[in-house]
Formats: structure tokens, C-alpha cells, sequence
């Protein structure tokens, strides 16, 4: 019988572990319980690469392990394993996994990506390997919107591999852009695969997607990078579009102008519209066209006029209410915190013989105004002592309490200017005007740039780039800058999701009466525009009313019943369906590979597999560069038979304790971590990218075509890992910027 050669590779590979375990358990005098831990952790790899649920398999080998650790006690066994159920599902961390994970299947449903694709590779096409290049930007986009590998993978083998064999690509290289390109997903954020380390290690979400954001942006451009150099070297690899193929067709309102599609957009339309159009391109065509012209600029002008408000707007400065001198709190010109301890004070002092706390005599020390109000104690209770001139009266149950106590004023300090407020005016630096001045110099470039061709392109590039990126803007931007916890920010993603998805579904479909729904959608969401429109304007201090609790509850009213009535209306039964479906089955899978690791890691920490690792570890006297280099080189090996969940769930908790020895920040270890594990789909055997596109390509491309496109990005990868460790600001720079 002839094997294949991926199963005597994983074959081999599952008898080096056993024939290690069983060296491991025959070169000691002693089996001790730390011992069979580690054989267990063996156990549950082969168990794993010969197809055994990762979850089940995580649960069943905890269980019988501690089992046999307890005594064979079932009792304590099944409390272990309900404490570390529990513990893992009250997680409230994990609530934005089923979220992110619906937001992402209900943007591959809303066919935005073939738009997508086409605009971008028509928008880059006199860039080398101009295809490939789309490839990786519209994988980038798409799976940092969905966050699903294989989806993504599949629908640009459906779509773009086509097109690059058609344009003359070769094989390897088309593979290699598309998987490659569809793992980013799990590195740019919002990722699942942050959420899952940053729940087993105990790290902060948000500062993982802080800190993911660059790495994953600098990943994506070397793969861009390394593909233009190509094209450029071997242009028989990734030859350039002709112009056949770079043609762009004009909409017959525009056709009937009469122009070339190389003529500027903005005079032609400008000129059509004041000589009154023609019998197809009415006035209010043309209007609409030029509206599209000039939003750049519009744009621009919007936030120009934002920045001036806020540099210029006025900043009261409010001197300190006599109240809060009372308790203390004297304001002063010249210092730089109200509360000050007199000079030469070292703090509160006693007295000789007193027998409790009382203030030297002098000028600056704690003290009442005379005839004021304060605390004292009867004489010779031996407790705090007033001074003389306050009255001493008992506080009653009809009044506030505790009388307030002295003031702590500065020595020298300058009385409180008096009035209630002074006002003070920004004024904007040289700054904000070289940015206008950049700004209106690219507006001038574009404008002269932009011919009738390229005003398709914008135009495809806004009904299928921009909405994408504005909702993935949206979410990383609430999570980033504190607006949002990430759970609430994946609803808000979930529900943009939603409605892009019924609003490409209604301008794709066109189902009668398009035009009246789209009225009432309008309408409905009216009340939600003013609620963010009054809620921007007043945290920019615009205005000083916040939104009126009227207005909050009929924009969630409305919105609402336009949710509801969307569903029918733009025919997404079936979409919604299906990625409920999906969003519940790839949850449950998650949630319970939770519980098997939680499990797992309570019977491997009480065998003492833990310590024995740590010892082991601990005894090679390692650097902190020694280590992460042992880490990362362990973690790569383990993404050719494991995938990514596995790895985290299962190593994660041995990796973690040993950080704080070696001095290793567990963020920087999370990204370096991210980045490695994007290897996990690009390493054979278990290279899952390579099977999603086999199973989606033409009968002539082989797997060992793919396995030789997808290995210069797996060098790209390493060659990333060793940039972020030479240079960690890479990653720790913006969570150290917005997190201090």
C-alpha cells in the first residue's frame, strides 16, 4: 500500500514525541508525578495530529490525569473540572469572540469583496504585479474586517487566482499572495486570536490591538514590497496588465459627454454643468457627479474647521470655590499643586508630653480661621488637641457630619485672583498651518490627476474600500482610545456588519420598490444622524446640552424597527442565517477549547508539569534573549503538525510563568507570539491555507505549488519576527503612548 508523503511526515513526527516521551520516563530513577505530566502533554499531541477534537481530547486526558493525580478521587476530579469550567466562562472577555466572529461572516456574505478586488487592482494597476498586490491589500482588508482565515482564502481563490492565471502569473507566486495575504486576519486587529492569548495570559486585550496594529501593518507591506521587487525582477512571473485590461468603461451618462477617459473630471463635469448637461447626463447627474468630485475636498475642509475649533476654542480656567479652600485646597499662581507642607515641616509632629497630634506653633502649619467650626476633643482625652480660637462643638445627626478640616495653604502664596473664571484663547502653532499646507498642496495633485477613468475608480473604491475600512476604523478606534471595552466595540462592529451587508444587499438585489425603501431607511435612521451629530458636537464643546434622553430613545427605536424591517426588506434571510449558524458553531468550538485548556492547565500544574518545566528550564541559566529565541524557535516547529488555538491554549500557560524571570513583558511576547503563529497556516504539513486554496483551484495546480509559493513569505514572516525584536518600540510604542 503507498502512503502518502504529508502522512509519513506526520507519522514521523508522532514517533519522535512518543520515542522522546519514552526516553524522557526511561532516563530517570524515579517517575515522579511531574514526569507524568509531561507524558501527558505528549499524549495529547499525538491524540491531536491523529484527528482527535482538540477540545475533547484537552478535557478527556485533563480528566483522567487528575484522576490518577487525586487518588483516583472522582469527587475532587469533577469539582476541578466545574471550578475550571466556571472560571473560564465567566470571562467577559470572551463575549466579543461570538461578535467579531458574526461581524466577519456577515461581511463575506455581503459580496463586497469582488468590488473590492476589481477597484483596487484597477486603482493599482501601473503598480509591478499590480494583481498580486490587489491580492494582498483586498486579503488584508477583507480579513482584518472578518478575522476568518479559511473564508477569506477561499473566496480569493475563487476570485482573484482566475484573474492572476488568465493575466500570465505563475503558480507559486499567485498561491503564495493569496494565502500569505488571507493570515492577516489573525495578526491585524480586531483578531480572535488576541482575545484567546490575551484571556490565557492574562493580558489586556486592548493593548494587544494597540500593539498588534503596526506589526500588522509592517507584515502586510513587506509581503507588497517583496512582490514588486519581483515583478520588477522576474516580470515573466508576474507580468503587468495591458492596457486592454487596465481600461476603464465610462457610464453612459459620462460616455455621452463626449470626452476621453484621460480628460480632468472636475473641468469636464464643471463645463457640462454649466451648459446644462445633455439628454442622458441631466443637471442633477451632473450635480451628483460633481458632489463625488469634490468630497475630498469637502472632507478636508470639514476637518480643517474641526482642528481650528479645537486649538482656538476658549479654555476657562475656574479659581477655587471658598468651599474647597476649606478642605484644603488653596489655589495658588505660582504652584503647581494646592496641597504644599510648610517649610522645614516634616509632617504631623508631637509636642513633648502631649499625648496626641498637634501642630507647632508658627506661621504656614495647619490652622482655622478663628471662630470657624472644627473637631476638638475634651480636654485631657490625650487625643488630637485643637488649636486655640477654634470651638470645639459635637457634631449632631441633622448636620453633614465632620466639621471640614483646616485649610492647608502655601506659605507665600498669592491670594486666589477673584471673579469666577478666566478665559484664555488657543492659538493654532506653525504646525497646523504646514499640515494645511501639505494638505491643499495634495488636494491640488489630486485634482490635477484625476481623470474620468480614475473617477470610477474613486467612486468603486467608495462603495467597497471605504465603507470596509471605516467600520474597521470604527471598532479598533472605540477599542484603542478607551470609548468602548472591546466587547462593546465588536457589538457596535456585529451591527455594522449588519448594515453593510443590508445595504449591498438592497443596491445589488434591487428588489421593486428599491427607491421608496431606500426613503424609509433614510427616515429611520434620521433620528440616530441628529443623536451623533448632537453628541460629536457636544464633546467638541460646540454645545453645552448633551444629547436629551428624548432624542437618545427614539434614534434606539427607530433603529430598531429599521433593523427589524431590513431583514425582510433587503432579503438577507438567508445570509443571516447561515452566518448565525457559523457564528455559533465556530463560538461553541472556541468556548469549549476554553474549557480543555482550563482543564488541561489545572491537571498539568497540579501533576507538577509546570514546575518541572520551569526547573528544567531555569537550569540552563538562559538570557532573556536565549529564552524568547527557545520560545519562538518551539512555537514555529509546533505550527507545522498544530494549529494557532492549539498552540495558545495548550503551550500558552507553560510559556507564560516563565516571563516574569527572564523580565519579559507577556504584550511583547503576545505580538511576537501573533506574528510567529502566522506560520502555523503557511507550515506543511498542517499548512490549512494551502488546503482551503486546493480545494478552490484549478485541477492543474498542485499542492506542492502552493507549499513553494507560500515559503518566501514564511522567510518574510521570520525576517518580521527578528525586525520586532530588534526594534520592540515596532509593537510598544502606541500602547505605551495612549496607556502611560
Amino acid at each position: 500500500m503507498k502512503v502518502n508523503k504529508a502522512l509519513w511526515f506526520g507519522f514521523s513526527l508522532m514517533g519522535l514525541v512518543v520515542a522522546g516521551a519514552a526516553a524522557m520516563l526511561l532516563s530517570v530513577e524515579q517517575i515522579t508525578y511531574g514526569h507524568i505530566g509531561l507524558l501527558m502533554l505528549s499524549l495529547v499531541v499525538v491524540a491531536i495530529m491523529l484527528g482527535f477534537p482538540t477540545a475533547f481530547t484537552l478535557m478527556g486526558m485533563g480528566m483522567l490525569f487528575t484522576w490518577l493525580a487525586y487518588d483516583r478521587d472522582i469527587n475532587r476530579t469533577l469539582d476541578l473540572m466545574v471550578q475550571a469550567t466556571f472560571r473560564t466562562m465567566s470571562n467577559d472577555v470572551l463575549i466579543a469572540v461570538p461578535l467579531f466572529v458574526f461581524m466577519g461572516y456577515l461581511v463575506e456574505r455581503a459580496n463586497l469583496i469582488e468590488k473590492l478586488f476589481k477597484s483596487l487592482h484597477l486603482a493599482m494597476a501601473r503598480v509591478p504585479g499590480s494583481l498580486a498586490v490587489a491580492t494582498l491589500v483586498t486579503c488584508a482588508v477583507f480579513a482584518t474586517a472578518t478575522g476568518i482565515v479559511g473564508a477569506v482564502v477561499t473566496l480569493m481563490g475563487l476570485l482573484a487566482l482566475p484573474a492572476m492565471l488568465r493575466a500570465g502569473y505563475s503558480v507559486p507566486v499567485s498561491a503564495g499572495a493569496i494565502t500569505a495575504g488571507g493570515c492577516l486576519g489573525i495578526l491585524i486587529p480586531p483578531s480572535v486570536l488576541l482575545i484567546v492569548y490575551g484571556a490565557t495570559a492574562g493580558v489586556s486585550v486592548v493593548q494587544l490591538y494597540a500593539g498588534a496594529f503596526f506589526p500588522g501593518i509592517m507584515l502586510a507591506g513587506m509581503y507588497v514590497i517583496y512582490v514588486i521587487i519581483l515583478a520588477k525582477l522576474k516580470p515573466k512571473w508576474a507580468p503587468p496588465l495591458t492596457a486592454e485590461e487596465r481600461q476603464v468603461t465610462l457610464p453612459g451618462p459620462l460616455a455621452s459627454l463626449g470626452v476621453g477617459n484621460e480628460r480632468r473630471a472636475l473641468p469636464v463635469i464643471s463645463k457640462a454643468l454649466r451648459a446644462g448637461g445633455t439628454a442622458q447626463a441631466d443637471s442633477s447627474y451632473l450635480r451628483k457627479q460633481l458632489l463625488v468630485v469634490l468630497l475630498p475636498a469637502i472632507l478636508f475642509l470639514l476637518g480643517v474647521l474641526w482642528a481650528y475649533g479645537q486649538i482656538t476654542a476658549v479654555k476657562s480656567v475656574y479659581e477655587v470655590p471658598a468651599e474647597l479652600e476649606q478642605l484644603g485646597m488653596s489655589y495658588s499662581a505660582g504652584s503647581s499643586s494646592g496641597l504644599a507642607e510648610p517649610p522645614g515641616a516634616g509632617g504631623l509632629a508631637e509636642p513633648p508630653g502631649a499625648g496626641g497630634l498637634t501642630e507647632p506653633p508658627g506661621a504656614g502649619e495647619l490652622a482655622e480661621p478663628p471662630g470657624s467650626a472644627g473637631l476638638a476633643e475634651p480636654p485631657g482625652s490625650g487625643e488630637l488637641a485643637a488649636p486655640p480660637g477654634a470651638e470645639a462643638e459635637p457634631a449632631t445627626s441633622g448636620e453633614a457630619g465632620l466639621a471640614p478640616p483646616p485649610a492647608l495653604a502655601e506659605p507665600g502664596a498669592a491670594p486666589a485672583a477673584t471673579g469666577d473664571e478666566a478665559a484664555e484663547r488657543g492659538k493654532p502653532s506653525s504646525t497646523f498651518w504646514i499640515v494645511i499646507g501639505v494638505g491643499v498642496l495634495l488636494l491640488l495633485a489630486y485634482y490635477a490627476l484625476l481623470s474620468m477613468a480614475r473617477l470610477e475608480i474613486f467612486k468603486m473604491l467608495l462603495t467597497s474600500f471605504f465603507p470596509l475600512m471605516i467600520l474597521i476604523l470604527a471598532v479598533l478606534g472605540s477599542i484603542v482610545f478607551g470609548l468602548a471595552t472591546p466587547t462593546e466595540a465588536a457589538a457596535v462592529g456585529s451591527f455594522g456588519g449588519y448594515v453593510l451587508a443590508c445595504i449591498y444587499a438592497l443596491i445589488n438585489k434591487r428588489p421593486p420598490g428599491a427607491r421608496r425603501t431606500a426613503l424609509l431607511w433614510t427616515l429611520l435612521w434620521l433620528p440616530a444622524f441628529v443623536a451623533i451629530g448632537w453628541f460629536l458636537i457636544w464633546k467638541s464643546g460646540g454645545i453645552a446640552t448633551p444629547v436629551p434622553r428624548m432624542v437618545g430613545w427614539l434614534a434606539v427605536v427607530t433603529v430598531g424597527l429599521w433593523s427589524v424591517l431590513a431583514y425582510r426588506q433587503s432579503g438577507l434571510q438567508t445570509e443571516v442565517k447561515d452566518s448565525v449558524y457559523l457564528c455559533a458553531k465556530t463560538s461553541a468550538m472556541v468556548c469549549w477549547l476554553f474549557v480543555g485548556s482550563a482543564i488541561f492547565s489545572a491537571a498539568f500544574a497540579l501533576l507538577g508539569g509546570q514546575e518541572l518545566v520551569e526547573r528544567w528550564v531555569l537550569s540552563m541559566d538562559l538570557t532573556a534573549t536565549q529564552f524568547l529565541i527557545m520560545t519562538q524557535i518551539i512555537i514555529f516547529l509546533l505550527g507545522w503538525p498544530l494549529e494557532w488555538t492549539e498552540i495558545i491554549v495548550i503551550f500558552m500557560p507553560i510559556f507564560v510563568p516563565l516571563l516574569d524571570h527572564f523580565d519579559v513583558n507577556p504584550l511583547f511576547f503576545g505580538l511576537l507570539v501573533a506574528l510567529n503563529l502566522q506560520t502555523a497556516f503557511l507550515s506543511p504539513p498542517v499548512a490549512m491555507s494551502a488546503f482551503y486554496l486546493k480545494g478552490v483551484a484549478p485541477p492543474h495546480v498542485t499542492l506542492n505549488q502552493i507549499f513553494l509559493g507560500m515559503m518566501p513569505f514564511m522567510g518574510i514572516q521570520i525576517l518580521a519576527i527578528v525586525m520586532l525584536y530588534v526594534f520592540p518600540q515596532i509593537g510598544l510604542w502606541l500602547p505605551e503612548l495612549l496607556y502611560k
